[in-house]
């Protein structure tokens, strides 16, 4: 396993451009299957969750076309249905989660479904319910091998059917699958409580340029009228706002005048005003995002009446789940004192013990809960070694790390880069410290 060495308290300088979303494009890559015509992807990021997809989609029989970087085209008009029931696929699809929003597609057009129960990162439980269940409601018989954790469905002889669905949770992944398997069904599906992400819009914006019906993009009701089939288009993946968020983490802490470019402004939601909370200075320029050196620190604004600050994580247009741990690193060089509860997933919190071994004050409420008690940048964090145990803990421990005092270790640094582009190389672009070894 690789690891980083950082040496942190070094103020950064320069322009960063954000990668292509890595949870768009695990959407937008299963989406390819819907169709036996090319399919064109741009801006596609070149990280280990992305590559080990589209190397699954290979193994699929479906044709891969590597333009410039960033850029490749798909033709599934061979797919190899029958690699679905091999050991070779059990192996591979269990190791991404990603992997589930194949199903979705495959049960559309091939009228069978399969997938090995998907890793990802550890962050607590994540249901498959809503997947099998909304499939389950267009028509599908469900199967599940308890013994090799195999889940599976198929659609009867005369094919899935249109229907109105309440969903028990406004999944993205849920939401997409269940979308991607309506869109060739007969008649017309209704899913209420549907999630409306960005990456979830622009995934109904891509069918719809392949010649699907759906009506209600960005709200939580869409409507899906079904077509016979599904043509091929181009496509552009979005900046990824996770990685924009830990850039405006990273300037704040490490007091770093940095711009990120390209941001995509009306795709961030909250993101942008939540850390303006923390007393972040954010100025929009064009499409880019200016962020000036904070050489006296930045000071958390209380709410209305006097009391903590609180952020919380919910369902867009709420603030994203996958930028709370980035919030919670920055606070703690902040001036006072913020409570940072995190609704969505469980044990996302459990690597606040590694910052307060590098001397924040943070004190773990539960599970979902942590108060953290801002330095002002009167006592810098202190320099260690440290395991990154998922991919949004891993990059802020090293937002921490090069925010701190001497040099750090990060180990298992494989997690960071599931979803950080080359990300050593863009940070010593514009000064950092880092080496991978």
């Amino acid at each position: 396993m690789g690891i980083f060495k950082i040496e942190g308290g070094i103020p950064l300088k320069g322009e960063i451009t954000p990668q292509g979303a890595k949870n768009e494009a695990l959407q937008i890559l299963c989406a390819v299957l819907l169709t036996g015509d090319k399919v064109r992807i741009n801006n596609i990021p070149d990280i280990i969750d992305i590559n080990k997809l589209i190397t699954l989609l290979g193994n699929l029989g479906v044709k891969i076309q590597r333009n410039e970087p960033g850029s490749i085209t798909f033709q599934a008009d061979e797919v190899n249905v029958g690699y679905l029931e091999t050991e070779a696929f059990k192996k591979e699809g269990g190791a991404l989660r990603g992997s589930i929003m194949i199903v979705g597609p495959l049960l559309a057009r091939f009228g069978k479904g399969y997938i090995p129960k998907p890793g990802g990162d550890k962050i607590g439980r994540r249901r498959l319910d809503t997947h099998f269940e909304g499939f389950i409601n267009l028509g599908a018989k469900f199967r599940y091998n308890r013994e090799d954790h195999f889940y599976g469905v198929e659609s009867p002889e005369e094919g899935l059917t249109g229907t109105d669905m309440l969903l028990d949770e406004a999944s993205v992944t849920g939401t997409a699958n269940i979308v991607m398997a309506a869109v060739l069904a007969k008649g017309t599906t209704t899913v209420y409580n549907a999630a409306c992400e960005p990456y979830l819009q622009q995934l109904c914006k891509m069918l719809n340029s392949m010649g699907a019906k759906i009506t209600g993009v960005g709200s939580n009701l869409l409507t899906i009228e079904g077509v016979e089939s599904l043509g091929g288009c181009e496509h552009r993946i979005l900046p990824d706002m996770i990685e924009i968020g830990s850039w405006i983490g990273l300037a704040a802490m490490t007091k770093s005048e940095i711009t990120i470019k390209n941001v995509s402004w009306e795709n961030l939601g909250l993101i942008p005003n939540t850390f303006r909370k923390l007393g972040i200075t954010i100025e929009k320029r064009n499409d880019d995002i200016y962020i000036p050196a904070h050489k006296d620190g930045y000071e958390v604004k209380t709410d209305i009446d006097g009391s903590i600050l609180t952020i919380a994580d919910a369902p867009w247009p709420g603030f994203t789940p996958d930028l709370l741990s980035i919030v919670l690193v920055v606070a703690t060089q902040a001036k006072g004192d913020v409570l940072i509860h995190q609704k969505m997933f469980e044990s996302r919190l459990f690597f606040v013990d590694k910052l307060i071994d590098m001397g924040a004050k943070i004190m773990l409420c539960d599970p979902h809960r942590a108060v953290v008690m801002g330095h002002n940048f009167e006592s810098q964090l202190k320099a260690t070694t440290m395991s990154s145990p998922d991919i949004r803990a891993g990059i802020s421990l090293l937002i921490a790390a090069l925010s701190a005092k001497g040099t750090s270790t990060i180990q298992n640094i494989e997690q960071i880069d599931r979803g950080y582009e080359r990300i050593d190389e863009r940070l010593r672009a514009i000064g950092a410290k880092i080496v991978r070894a």
